[in-house]
């Protein structure tokens, strides 16, 4: 079985191939290959250097050509919540498509997405309408690449749709700190002077390496007959916003105390509505440019991690709350500087 897997830098292709590797020792016939951006990019471990490639901006290389592959694992994209409908889809529609022509009729592509394509539409505010409302340019081109693998591709597809991913549930370990994380210093730094939602509202999340098995599972399993979708969610025992507060800055209070450092303070938590309507044109004049950027950084996360409802799994995230606190001491004990900070509460700036 030959099987390509896209994105291998990436924090979930990497665990991806790994994976695969791992099931796939010792088995006739079988081979990972991986590609990447860029020569080197996780290179690392018992599998042979990524294969270069710019997907969408270069023709596919030699040895990703020449025949059809039997499974195409494709993990790779650009997650930025920030690309605009032209960036995105170059970022992610046109890779999707220069992958798909090595793809032959009996190629099995497992189609990475997320899960919020399949959540609630956008409110008028979070840039609905350039994006027919999905919450930006990243759910936006997974939705259309969902329909082109859906609908175009001739031979067995999965799609697999992950919530916001953490660290491995053992051990909190990831490949890169992203997404989610800037939400770990920001409540260190007083940055998170609040937080902006729902606090019943769902927070669904998923460690990487449950992510990692559901996509191997798939590659490795038997191809469906029409299109299969794989969603990967707590349901109804997700945490709630609340709750991810709290772990969070429980989990950082604790590490914290061992190194003999003061503990941060959980912040309040204030209604998107109130805080859009009311919070931030008031105070928006008397914040300085960093707390500008850290409120729309923030602001981004707001319809994430409040949902009204949770998704319907396919794979069911057991315990997530122990997900959560194991990602947050991995990240404390990987950047103990930023966990043992100071708080700097936030102050006025003279608006003359």
């Amino acid at each position: 079985m030959r099987i390509l897997v896209t994105g291998a830098s990436g924090v979930v292709g990497t665990e991806v191939a790994e994976r695969l590797a791992a099931e796939t020792t010792g088995r006739a016939g079988s081979g990972i290959v991986r590609t990447a951006r860029r020569a080197g990019a996780g290179d690392t471990g018992p599998l042979t250097a990524p294969v270069p490639w710019d997907i969408g901006a270069e023709p596919a290389p030699d040895p990703l050509t020449g025949r059809p592959w039997d499974v195409i694992v494709h993990t790779a994209a650009s997650t930025r919540w920030t690309m605009t409908r032209q960036e995105a889809t170059d970022a992610n529609i046109r890779t999707l498509r220069a992958v798909l022509a090595l793809a032959g009729p009996d190629t099995h592509v497992v189609h990475v997405s997320t899960a919020y394509v399949g959540g609630v539409r956008a409110p008028e505010d979070l840039r609905g309408a350039e994006f027919e409302g999905y919450r930006n340019g990243y759910e936006w081109s997974k939705a259309a690449c969902e329909e082109i693998v859906a609908g175009e591709h001739r031979g067995p597809a999965t799609i697999v749709r992950p919530p916001l991913v953490l660290g491995r549930r053992g051990d909190g370990a990831i490949g890169r700190f992203s997404g989610p994380y800037s939400l770990f210093p920001a409540l260190v730094s007083g940055l998170a002077a609040v937080v902006v939602g729902d606090p019943d509202g769902f927070a669904e999340i998923a460690p990487v390496d449950e992510v990692a098995e559901v996509i191997a599972g798939a590659a490795l399993g038997t191809p469906p007959g029409s299109p299969r979708t794989e969603v990967i969610s707590a349901g109804q025992d997700s945490m709630r916003l609340s709750d991810l507060v709290r772990i969070t800055c429980d989990t950082l209070n604790t590490f914290r105390a061992e190194h003999g450092v003061d503990p941060i303070a959980q912040p309040p938590t204030v209604s998107t509505d109130s805080w859009n309507r009311f919070f931030l044109p008031l105070a928006a004049q008397w914040l300085s440019p960093v707390q500008q950027e850290a409120v729309k950084l923030l602001a981004m996360f707001q319809s994430y991690t409040s949902m009204s409802e949770p998704f319907e799994p396919t794979h069911k995230v057991a315990d997530p709350g122990g997900v959560m606190a194991a990602s947050v001491l991995h990240w404390a004990r990987s950047k103990p500087r930023q966990a043992l900070g100071r708080t700097v509460p936030w102050t006025l700036i003279d608006a003359a």
